[in-house]
């Protein structure tokens, strides 16, 4: 590894570093699908799409981490904790809240939970109803379409 400021080819890069984590991701999942059965392209199997899936993000790793070795090096950002942690908050918030309060509230909160990782983040009319609409949507093709077995409306609330 050479020093940032000669521009030499080296693996500080965001390639570098994100090919690493998308080989890891990619190998775990195609070691944690190698127990299921496979099936064929045309009758898969639980373990084919995990399996195809894993494999072609670890090649994806491999290409950006050869990426990362060819291109100068350039100064890796400081990672920001507090918006890492707060999408990853709004998921844990929806998986913990969605029987509780059902899709229709459940959605949203994650999502301005989620949103408020931004600087930018201001609550405002426009958004709030795009919000909604998207809400109305996923409750339309979820609940009601497809039948996922989720409450509209949770038990704190009735539903």
């Amino acid at each position: 590894m050479t020093s940032q400021a000669t521009g030499v080819p080296g693996p500080r890069t965001k390639d570098f570093w994100a090919g690493i984590v998308y080989v890891a991701l990619g190998s775990a999942t195609v070691l944690l699908g190698r127990d299921l059965p496979m099936g064929s392209a045309a009758r898969m199997g639980p373990g084919y799409f995990p399996t195809l899936l894993g494999g072609l993000l670890a090649v994806i790793g491999i290409v950006s981490i050869l990426r990362g070795l060819r291109t100068p090096n350039e100064p890796v950002a400081r990672i920001h904790l507090r918006p890492m942690a707060l999408v990853i908050g709004a998921t844990f918030f929806f998986a913990a809240t969605l029987e509780y309060l059902g899709l229709a509230i459940a959605l949203p909160l994650s999502v301005l939970i989620a949103a408020s990782a931004s600087r930018n983040f201001r609550l405002a009319p426009l958004p709030l109803l795009g919000l909604a609409g998207f809400t109305a949507f996923c409750v339309l093709i979820f609940v009601k379409a497809l039948g996922v077995p989720m409450p509209m409306f949770g038990s704190l609330l009735g539903g």
